[in-house]
């Protein structure tokens, strides 16, 4: 009986000191993992971004030059 009760004890301290050092290693590599691809990721996503900012002035100066253009226009 003394046996089973030394051995519980090892295996928990084995097992907290692996659960360490498991949580260690998945902080370690979930942060190389995301930096190693945020920059791509980034830049392809910051263009596609850039793109839809452009599209959108694009159509709204569209729309002031026309009403302002329409109004010109009954205007005179």
């Amino acid at each position: 009986m003394s046996e089973i009760t030394k051995s519980e004890a090892i295996s928990r301290r084995r097992a907290f000191s692996l659960f360490g050092k498991v949580a260690t290693f998945a902080v370690v590599a979930s942060t190389i993992a995301l930096t190693m691809s945020d920059a791509d990721a980034q830049t392809a996503g910051m263009e596609r971004r850039q793109g839809r900012r452009t599209g959108r002035h694009e159509r709204r100066g569209e729309r002031r030059t026309g009403r302002t253009e329409r109004r010109e226009e009954r205007r005179n």
